[in-house]
């Protein structure tokens, strides 16, 4: 069982050599060196997730997901690499995912950023769709977007992320961002245009 979070951490982080020792310990079926890693790494872990869904309750199902995902993936990890760094992006691929599959299906009609606020509109698409009709549709060409720009989008208007905290949490530049997020809106604009009654 993975440790409660919100008890007191454990030790820190481990370096090189002492995370590459429990590692192979954790190979060799040894549980309390997996829960050595977890009590050093779950913290940033949590800080990982939370800084994604903004919700305690999905950081913490991250979290456990993350390490049960460890514990099951544990012979994939490359001894001499940084294992922390490796978690993380083992946390942030599954956070990505989870995104995508499940939490913009929760909360698209919570768009942070109002939907006729949104660098999507066309004055000449007034009165052609209502607003409520356009906040489904929209949901629905967000996910034909491609991965990434899907993900800057969502995080973009759903969670108002500035770009140097989008790029610093996917590791990608902040022109990479602006790129990601320009895309994003021009496929949007190109998907809404049969729905807003105008042409690209």
């Amino acid at each position: 069982m993975i440790p409660d979070i919100t008890r007191p951490a454990g030790p820190g982080e481990f370096g090189p050599a002492e995370a590459g020792a429990l590692v192979r310990r954790v190979r060799e079926g040894d549980r309390e060196a997996f829960l050595a890693l977890t009590r050093a790494y779950q913290k940033k872990v949590f800080a990982l997730a939370y800084s994604f869904f903004r919700n305690k309750e999905d950081a913490l199902d991250l979290v456990q997901e993350t390490f049960l995902r460890l514990y099951q993936k544990i012979d994939l990890f490359r001894e001499g690499r940084n294992f922390e760094a490796w978690l993380l992006q083992v946390a942030r691929n599954l956070c990505i995912d989870h995104y995508r599959k499940n939490y913009v299906k929760r909360r698209e009609m919570e768009v942070a950023t109002p939907v006729e606020e949104l660098p999507i509109a066309d004055a000449r698409a007034e009165g052609e769709i209502h607003l409520s009709d356009l906040k489904d549709v929209l949901s629905r060409c967000v996910d034909q977007l491609a991965e990434r720009q899907r993900t800057i989008f969502i995080l973009r208007h759903y969670d108002q992320l500035k770009n140097e905290e989008i790029a610093q949490m996917l590791e990608i530049s902040i022109g990479t961002v602006k790129s990601l997020h320009f895309k994003a809106i021009q496929n949007l604009r190109g998907l809404l245009a049969p729905y807003l009654g105008y042409e690209t």
